[in-house]
């Protein structure tokens, strides 16, 4: 049982000191004589100034050990993230980067008489299989062949522009991603994207949103619904570069002009197919080229042709995006599903998935 205390002197010693007959008054020199010998038991107690010292200097020096061994641990970490880093960049571990200003040929063997399988556009990045001579047997994308080595970047000039080029996407991972003006759930939604495709994103938050590049406009994206991952271009197959048979030499002939464009550059109000093209400058422009005169805008172009549905749209036929109820993109369908289309500043003028967004009109222009 703990001894209870009145101002430092133990209950028991006021009882003995009081015990007795009555209350007896108790001398100075009573009261001294135990409390001297509680101080003297104190102080022999107490540690004395070398024990203090000693267990001061135990105490850094185990803080400096800990120390040591945290940044022992960091500095292992750092380095087996870079090792990891080194060895799969971005999911490559022998890149490789086109250097063309238009499109770098994939060939079925190391040979210019090889048979084209796809084709790269400018940056677009592959794995280095093997090299024999001047050829490199590479795989980018769903695209497996051989290009010239004359025109392809490896090693450390590689890595410093493939750091320059990446980018940051958004792949919806559910049946419909809707996309939105604002971040929230309150704000309009301005069109529906399909599962698999690919956002561009500007940044993440705020917190659960995502800010992307609808086509040439920003919107927001929920990231409940889709993941957020880092990218290189890949090649392009030769099925996305050509389309079915049954349909004019024109419309064959105007989607190989405006297909040899790929990769050139996107610059808002810009009719220049080389320098640069906003989406309804593009179309102008092909169109122009085989003497057939459309409007400026996207707006206006949708005004002009023959609506049809998008499962009869052929090859040269065109395909309108909207931002809620106004048209504001257009792209030109190629067959097979896709469009080619100067898309945003980032991408440039790039081929989709006619619904890589929920197409709001498709027109016929052209016989």
């Amino acid at each position: 049982m703990r001894k209870r205390t009145i101002g430092g002197i133990s209950l028991l010693l006021l009882l003995f000191l009081w015990s007795g007959t009555g209350a007896q008054a108790v001398s100075t020199s009573d009261m001294k004589k135990p409390t001297a010998g509680f101080d003297r038991a104190m102080e022999e107690a107490a540690p004395d100034e070398a024990d203090i010292q000693e267990a001061a200097e135990r105490l850094k020096a185990q803080q400096e050990q800990d120390e040591e061994t945290d940044i022992e641990i960091l500095q292992t970490a750092e380095a087996q993230k870079e090792a990891l880093s080194e060895a799969n960049l971005w999911g490559y571990t022998n890149l490789g980067i086109a250097q063309v200003d238009n499109h770098l040929n994939v060939r079925d063997k190391g040979s210019e008489d090889g048979e084209l399988v796809g084709k790269m556009t400018k940056n677009a990045a592959c794995e280095i299989l093997s090299i024999d001579g001047d050829w490199a047997h590479i795989k980018s994308g769903k695209v497996e062949g051989y290009v010239h080595m004359d025109y392809l970047l490896t090693g450390e000039a590689a890595k410093k522009k493939a750091a320059e080029v990446v980018y940051t996407v958004a792949k919806v991972n559910t049946q419909t991603l809707k996309v939105r003006e604002g971040p929230s759930t309150e704000s309009p939604v301005l069109t529906l994207v399909a599962q698999d495709e690919r956002l561009e994103v500007v940044e993440t938050g705020p917190e659960g949103w995502a800010r992307i590049m609808l086509d040439d406009e920003e919107a927001y994206v929920s990231t409940d619904y889709c993941v957020i991952e880092q990218e290189l271009e890949t090649a392009v197959t030769m099925k996305e570069l050509l389309y079915g048979g049954g349909i004019s030499n024109t419309r064959v002939d105007l989607c190989q002009y405006a297909k040899q464009f790929v990769g050139n550059p996107y610059v808002w109000g810009g009719t220049s197919l080389t320098k640069g093209a906003d989406c309804s400058g593009f179309v102008q422009s092909v169109f122009k080229h085989f003497g057939i005169s459309l409007p400026r805008s996207s707006r206006q172009q949708a005004g002009v042709g023959t609506k049809i549905s998008l499962a009869d749209a052929k090859p040269g036929d065109l395909i309108f995006y909207a931002k809620g109820s106004t048209i504001n993109h257009v792209a030109l369908y190629i067959g097979n599903g896709q469009v080619v289309h100067a898309s945003s500043p980032k991408s440039g003028i790039k081929i989709s998935n006619a619904t890589y967004r929920k197409p709001a009109a498709v027109k016929r222009v052209m016989p």
